[in-house]
């Protein structure tokens, strides 16, 4: 199993080019199925999530042609060939779970493993699976698995979500661009990456307004069309690589930034007294850290466009070295705190009281042995230690692979010490 060695105390100065968005690039690559015809995508992060996605969808029978070190897809679903999804496979990544509302929508039937349990909650899919069946759909639980069809294909329908889910809100979007009729969505989730999923939906000949908003309508159609798509930038690793920065110290320009999805994380960062610059046209975004302390700001995560729960794990590591106490508050996860003992390790002072997490800001950290326990909690550790003095050993970071693209080589190329190594 990979670790990773960080030899902290310096700052990051350069640029850093920002990846495609995991969280967008998943469903991007599952919407495939929707059509016979081909789907180029372009700057698909190459990471663990992405690739065992690629397996999983070879295995139904869409053909794949993604080179090792290209962020080029080709997925073409002419042949399907399965319509199974098992739980060794679905099991490794939740996002697996929404070729089942593909299938549907494609062939009308599906066998698709429940996606179980997850380290930072448990995010229970029963929301999916009442659209479905307000979509027309028979659905059965047997041993582990969703087993389903339809009479004559989905039906457009109204559905209400109890609240905002990302998952849910993708998934019935894209089963429902094949559904006939129309099916109105109340109390949908705002986040950019649906907004990416509907315009590349669009590029196939789906009909849907509204995407972005609380209220999306889809018009179904009868078939979708291949494309080339470009999926948008990573937020959340945009945002993480300028917590790194306003750890460490430096002056670092991220590229290729999707700047409007990011105002809460950099209303924070420069409340606590970073200087940020933007470039709309160049889609930049410079963050500088001069030698003063970091001041302590206090975040609730919210849905979009509130603070992001998959940032919280890295502020958290950056109030840790703030001048003054912060409260975090989680409101979108119940267990996402699991890198605050972490932390504490590494010289971190936190308490942590259900959903609050209280941080008395420290002048530094020190290194230490860690390990990572989730994607989010394993950046944090990252940039704890990059701030830290002497050598911080993170362990079992093969979360990382899951999120992040070439993190050592990006960190490396503005000065940061780190290093890659099997253990024993």
């Amino acid at each position: 199993m990979d670790a990773l060695k960080i030899f902290g105390g310096q700052p990051l100065n350069g640029s850093i080019s920002i990846s495609g968005a995991k969280n967008s690039a998943l469903k991007l690559m599952v919407a495939s199925i929707l059509t016979d015809q081909p789907v180029l995508l372009r700057r698909v992060p190459n990471l663990a999530d992405t690739r065992f996605l690629q397996q999983l969808l070879e295995s139904l029978g869409v053909t794949i042609d993604w080179p090792k070190d290209s962020n080029e897809s080709l997925l073409n679903a002419k042949s399907l060939n399965s319509t199974f999804a098992p739980y060794e496979q679905v099991s490794k990544m939740r996002a697996s779970f929404n070729v089942l509302g593909a299938l549907l929508a494609r062939v009308g039937r599906a066998k698709v493993s429940l996606p179980g349990g997850c380290a930072i909650g448990a995010r229970p899919v029963d929301l999916h699976l009442k659209a479905f069946k307000l979509l027309g759909a028979n659905l059965d639980v047997v041993d582990g698995y969703v087993v389903a069809n339809t009479n004559n294909g989905l039906k457009g329908a109204k559905i209400v979500f109890p609240f905002k889910s990302v998952g849910a809100t993708e998934h019935v979007m894209m089963a429902a661009t094949l559904a006939k009729g129309e099916t109105f969505l109340e109390n949908a989730a705002c986040e950019p990456e649906i907004v990416d999923l509907a315009n590349c939906l669009e590029s196939m000949g789906a009909k849907i307004a509204g995407a972005g908003t609380t209220k999306i309508e889809i018009q179904g159609v009868e078939r979708l069309i291949g494309t080339e798509y470009e999926v948008m930038g990573d937020r959340i690793e945009a945002g993480t690589y300028a917590m790194a920065v306003a750890a460490t110290g430096g002056d670092v320009t991220l590229e290729k930034v999707p700047l409007k999805s990011l105002s809460a994380p950099i209303e924070r960062l420069q409340s606590a007294g970073m200087n940020i610059s933007q470039d709309s046209e160049r889609q930049t975004l410079r963050v500088k850290r001069d030698d003063s302390r970091i001041k302590s700001v206090n975040i609730d995560t919210r849905p979009y466009p509130g603070f992001p729960s998959d940032l919280q794990a890295q502020f958290m590591a950056l109030m840790c070295l703030a001048d003054g106490t912060s409260v975090i508050r989680e409101n979108i996860f119940e267990n996402r705190y699991m890198h605050a003992p972490e932390l504490a390790r590494l010289g971190g002072i936190i308490q942590v009281r259900g959903r609050e997490a209280i941080i008395k800001g420290c002048e530094s950290l020190r290194g230490a042995q860690v390990m990572a326990t989730d994607l989010r909690a394993s950046v944090s550790l990252v940039i704890a230690g990059l701030a830290a003095t002497n050598e911080t050993t993170i362990h079992r970071i093969y979360h990382l692979d899951r999120g992040f693209e070439q993190l050592e080589q990006k960190l490396t190329s503005c000065g940061a010490n780190i290093q890659r190594f099997k253990e024993s």
